[in-house]
């Protein structure tokens, strides 16, 4: 047989793969089906792999607070990166310690009583509304109360309760302490996994997420130690003039501090258990309670936050309570407390992308013949 009838016309020697499809229209659909299973299939990895990825994240927010407070120093000392993060990092081992060990007792008796007083005063004010005409059932409220609490606990239950939480906590702030000490030899390398032409345009969109992020950290920061210390200085200020001090002040300040990270649903809570403790006292001293949380959050929302964060960031309310309702849900309280900083690390990339396809559009009109 010769040569010439062995082969087709138009094939190699070796012939045609089994697997190869030769109609060109069967060939592209299923170019386009395989795209489909693809992007399918990233989508389910990163729902799989949602906790690790939120994990991570958070590491770079504390990296962020890390090299704010180092590029803080960096204005006043003139050493190195690495002694500056250093400082940093002691500085807020040792506040830490010093909450634990001089007020640790007093705080830990008031944390032990808080969520009695809160309980009795919730069903006091569920008898107040039924008496009123609403028809509220205590039981009912109590149900709902334990299932909105069991649900929003699912995934972060998952990671393996107290130690596992405390395991995340550790990651964290090594990924995070990592990162700060050298940022570009991880920008470097996540920017030689992507084509030339576009690693330009990454380092400028990490480095304005980089800025955003710093800005956003330090107006938390700014905002969460004005809180704290203002409501401390009021609810204690309360027993000056009234003879009766407020139940738990450096508690409910400690926890308005701490909640002042979440912006909206934080404030909430924080002035609903100020005020629920604040009414066990009497009548007085419950409004005084209102009047001192309605201070500070107009004092911090409309001072503190706009000079510092908003004028940056400017995040709409709306928005941002749809995100933390989003990953409140699909991840419970970590989720509630990184909501603010993804949200804002979403809309630099989306900013810088359109400028990007806006400069791009304007580069082709001008190379574009008369």
């Amino acid at each position: 047989m010769s040569e010439d009838s062995s082969t087709g016309a138009g094939e190699s020697p070796i012939g045609a793969s089994p697997t190869r499809i030769a109609n060109p229209l069967l060939r592209h659909e299923a170019n386009r089906a395989m795209v489909w299973v693809g992007v399918v299939g990233t989508a389910l990895l990163l729902v799989y792999i949602a906790q690790p990825l939120l994990v991570i994240f958070g590491a770079m927010v504390f990296a962020a607070m890390l090299d704010g407070g180092s590029r803080l120093l960096g204005r006043g000392l003139k050493i190195g990166r690495g002694w500056r993060i250093a400082i940093v990092l002691l500085g807020t081992v040792g506040f830490f310690g010093w909450l634990v060990f001089f007020t640790g007792s007093q705080i830990s008796q008031q944390a032990a009583e808080l969520p009695e007083i809160v309980t009795r005063q919730f069903f006091r004010t569920i008898s107040w509304l039924r008496s009123q005409g609403f028809d509220i059932s205590p039981d009912d409220v109590s149900g709902l109360m334990g299932q909105v609490a069991s649900g929003a606990g699912t995934v972060s239950r998952a990671i393996g309760g107290v130690l596992g939480a405390f395991t995340t906590m550790i990651i964290v702030l090594i990924i995070g302490i990592y990162v700060a000490l050298e940022p570009r030899l991880y920008e470097r390398g996540i920017a030689w996994m992507l084509p030339p032409k576009g690693r330009d345009e990454f380092f400028k969109t990490t480095n304005a997420m980089s800025f955003t992020m710093r800005r956003l950290m330090f107006g938390r920061l700014v905002g969460m130690v004005f809180e704290g210390l203002f409501t401390y200085a009021m609810l204690a200020g309360y027993g000056l003039f009234a003879g009766e001090a407020i139940p738990m002040a450096a508690l409910l300040a400690i926890l308005t501090g701490v909640l002042a990270f979440v912006p909206n649903v934080g404030a909430l809570v924080s002035g609903a258990l100020m005020v629920l403790v604040g009414f066990s006292g009497g009548v007085e001293m419950g409004i005084y309670t209102i009047v001192v949380y309605l201070l500070v959050q107009n004092i911090d929302g409309y001072i503190i936050v706009p000079m510092i964060a908003r004028k940056t960031v400017d995040l709409a309310p709306a928005l941002v309570l749809g995100m933390q309702l989003i990953m409140g849900i699909l991840f419970g309280v970590i989720g509630l407390f990184l909501a603010d900083p993804l949200l804002a690390m979403l809309k630099v990339g989306l900013e810088r992308r359109s400028a990007a396809n806006t400069l791009n559009d304007a580069d082709a009109e001008e190379g574009t013949p008369a």
